[in-house]
């Protein structure tokens, strides 16, 4: 939903980081060629495999696989029960940082329970065929720690850093004030260690077990998470009625949700600006109106050059795909392509090609390529 240009948008002029849109490009204009692979049933994530072939999850409860040279699409069983409805289901999937040696692979979803659904991380070994494959030995390593009704803003993306630590980016499900909550992992930015537990050296790590789980806090609804070259965390998340944000992680610091936001609550009620609390980290850029971003890679590869180092943002309302320079610790819109779909999730494969997937109902898998 987009917002109104009222007091929310001369407070952004204020401060100075507004992602002002940028042109939309005509389709002739575009810098890449889309071919179509395969189309999904509310495809969410996906993921490469060594041998080629690419991991894919739909909404509803099921993992594909899809071998991008044939376009077609097997099934892989063994997947767990998920909580289905409003923005939840299966969401994200990740390799273990050595799966080409132990075939694990991680999941996050929403699972029911008392009070609602919450989010959750599972691992389990992946057997493939030449055809679909299954899960075995799947053990849940991490959930949020409370539930809520509604269905809403799980996010739960996966990220693996060098020192093989794995990285979730914790929604706050609709309830707010928990991303403030030291004894909540709702609106957190977590790292862990590849079997779920807290992570030797966290910033809060002496405060307690769930305290010991948090890197940063203060997040709304973070939807994507990558490294830069540098090795630096930058994360993308979803405002309320304005305000969608590109972060700058940093250890131990509070980005101010739901007590700063430079958008409003849908109800219409006014959130102060950042500036208004400069104890919280702001974001280096924010969009109003939004552009609600499904997922982001900071480009590293060389096939498209004017990209490199650049966050590569899916839109889903904004149905378009968001180019934002970085420049040292700062970042700007810089390209915006409609791509008349909304777009859910992107990668950048080996070869620094660019794969995208869109939402809903026959959400098509795309790799772009340059012109």
């Amino acid at each position: 939903m987009h917002l109104g240009l009222s007091v929310t948008y001369a407070l952004a002029l204020a401060s100075g980081v507004l992602a002002t849109p940028s042109a939309q490009l005509d389709p002739r204009q575009t810098p890449w060629k889309s071919t179509v692979i395969t189309s999904h049933a509310e495809p969410w994530a996906f993921a490469f495999l060594p041998d080629n072939r690419i991991l894919l999850t739909e909404r509803r409860g099921n993992l594909r696989i899809v071998d991008p040279t044939a376009k077609t699409t097997g099934s892989i069983t063994g997947v767990p029960a998920v909580a289905y409805g409003g923005q939840g289901g299966l969401h994200d999937v990740a390799l273990h940082p050595k799966y080409a040696e132990n075939s694990i692979i991680y999941l996050s979803y929403a699972e029911s329970g008392t009070g609602g659904a919450g989010g959750a991380v599972a691992r389990a070994k992946l057997t493939l065929t030449a055809s679909g494959g299954s899960l075995s030995g799947l053990e849940v390593i991490w959930r949020h720690s409370q539930r809520a009704s509604g269905g809403l803003q799980f996010a739960c993306r996966l990220l693996f850093d060098k020192e093989g630590a794995l990285w979730i980016s914790s929604g706050e499900i609709n309830q707010m004030t928990p991303s403030q909550s030291m004894t909540s992992n709702l609106g957190k930015v977590i790292r862990l260690y590849d079997n779920g537990t807290a992570y030797a050296g966290n910033p809060f790590a002496s405060q307690g077990a769930v305290q010991a789980q948090i890197w940063s806090l203060g997040h709304r609804n973070p939807l994507g998470i990558d490294w830069d070259a540098e090795g630096r965390l930058w994360e993308v998340e979803m405002g309320p009625m304005g305000g969608d944000e590109l972060n700058l992680i940093l250890p131990g610091k509070n980005y101010g949700w739901p007590l700063v936001s430079m958008g409003r609550h849908y109800d219409g009620r006014t959130i102060p600006a950042h500036s208004t609390r400069p104890e919280f980290e702001p974001p280096k850029a924010y969009w109003v109106p939004v552009i609600s971003p499904g997922g982001m890679i900071i480009y590293k590869g060389d096939l498209f050059p004017n990209f490199k180092g650049n966050a590569i943002i899916a839109g889903l309302s904004s149905q378009s795909i968001v180019r934002a320079t970085i420049t040292g610790d700062t970042a700007k819109e810089a390209q915006r392509v409609s791509m008349g779909k909304r777009m859910r999730g992107i990668r950048e494969d080996k070869e620094g090609a660019i794969w995208v997937i869109e939402d809903g109902n026959n959400g098509r898998l795309m790799k772009l390529t340059p012109n």
